[in-house]
């Protein structure tokens, strides 16, 4: 015991003389975690809350064409602005290059006559379905079941995700607006009169609401926020990068003959093992203390979501735990096999952001492809994040993650095995 105290102490004294170690283990992701909650949130708030700027060039005179512009102005999504109906693809998109427009709609002249002459069209075939009698059609409307194209422009800083929400939004406008006309040429044949304006907004607003739910283990019905998704993410990358300071530290005791000498005194080498593994597991715990006390108070001082902290806190310390136990005996494996200090920060670097990249903290897990699911599934980084996500997303306990928590120490216990086999090879123990 005293011997493994003293190699604590040995281990902790070089930890505090790596100054850029400590930086990349403790500042390095508090700044990810900030900023990358920073833009997340962002995001979701030009989604919800924020409105996206957009300019209609209407030149059409027909109602539709002043239903469809008014229906896009209550949708809430966008902060409409009308140009001139003369306006040239030039002109709009010397208005768009400032970003002063993310999207421009330009509805084409004869959009009204076209919608109406659908509308008509799909009256005479419905009453003639149902055998009521042919509508009194005019011969000089236009005959025509295809409307002509609204044209979309949008800005190229607009992603896809952004441009297909956008396209949800504006199709599901203009099918309003193609209904209603539908009711009320279906509402006139029938009955000779106008349809009265409380009815058409009865038959056109009678939709079904959608009630969101997530899906909540412990029944909790919050939904999660950005700060939920990014602090658990940016904890688990963080532990994993001590491979920068110990996997160095490892390759510098290799280099100064350290194994030798300890070969030669009444101790064991699995002894320092022990010890390093032991101080990086404490030096991640700290890690996830840090970031997780930062979403929890600077957070919401900053206009950030605050992070939620889950039910089950034993659960959470165990994950935190057994997550720095793999990330330190990582890190130790890499030290081990690597033959300079450069290799091991170069290859410890790559492959962390790798194995992130992976196992689902750069990219969602659910958005990779088919054929990354089965490889997602050797990265530790994705069992330490889907047990997170368990406590900080689903709500659940200790039981609920176990399916996680056991990949992981398998994963480990490979590890420190691959670690003992380079070990033995290289003569060090």
């Amino acid at each position: 015991m005293q011997k493994l105290l003293a190699t604590i102490k040995k281990d902790l004294r070089i930890l505090t003389r790596d100054r850029i170690g400590l930086i990349l283990m403790f500042l390095m992701p508090v700044v990810l975690a900030i900023v990358i909650t920073v833009v997340q949130n962002s995001t979701f708030e030009l989604v919800n809350n924020n409105k996206i700027s957009l300019i209609i060039s209407n030149r059409d005179t027909g109602d539709a064409a002043k239903q469809l512009t008014a229906a896009i102005q209550k949708v809430g999504m966008f902060n409409v602005e009308l140009i001139p109906a003369n306006e040239t693809y030039k002109q709009i998109s010397d208005r768009m290059s400032p970003k002063d427009a993310l999207v421009a709609i330009v509805i084409p002249d004869n959009f009204s006559a076209q919608l109406e002459a659908k509308a008509k069209n799909i009256t005479a075939q419905a009453l003639k379905d149902v055998a009521v009698g042919e509508p009194k059609t005019d011969s000089n409307s236009v005959q025509s079941d295809k409307l002509e194209s609204i044209t979309l422009y949008y800005h190229p800083v607009l992603q896809s995700s952004f441009r297909q929400s956008i396209q949800g939004a504006l199709k599901s406008t203009l099918q309003i607006v193609q209904s209603r006309e539908v009711v009320r040429k279906l509402y006139q044949t029938l009955n000779d009169q106008q349809i009265p304006d409380t009815l058409e907004t009865q038959i056109i607003s009678n939709q079904a609401e959608i009630n969101e739910i997530p899906v909540s283990r412990d029944g909790n019905r919050a939904i999660p926020n950005a700060s939920q998704h990014n602090i658990p993410a940016w904890t688990v990358f963080a532990m994993f990068f001590v491979v920068i300071s110990l996997g160095a530290s490892v390759v510098r005791e290799k280099l100064s003959g350290s194994f030798v000498r300890l070969k030669t005194l009444p101790t064991n080498y699995l002894v320092a093992l022990l010890s390093k593994q032991i101080t990086y597991i404490t030096v991640t715990f700290l890690q996830a203390l840090v970031i997780f006390s930062i979403g929890v108070l600077l957070f919401p001082v900053l206009g950030l979501p605050k992070l939620n902290l889950p039910s089950d806190l034993f659960g959470l310390v165990l994950v935190t735990l057994i997550s720095g136990w793999c990330a330190s005996s990582y890190a130790i494996c890499i030290g081990v096999f690597a033959k300079t200090q450069e290799q091991s920060n170069g290859i410890g670097a790559v492959s962390i952001v790798l194995l992130a990249a992976i196992g689902g903290i750069l990219v969602p897990a659910f958005a990779m492809p088919s054929s990354f699911q089965v490889i997602m599934q050797i990265s530790p980084l994705h069992w330490c994040l889907e047990a997170y996500y368990g406590l900080f997303l689903e709500g659940g306990k200790l039981s609920d993650i176990l399916i996680n928590i056991l990949p992981l120490l398998i994963i480990t216990i490979v590890i420190q095995l691959i670690t003992l086999v380079g070990l033995k090879r290289k003569n060090l123990i």
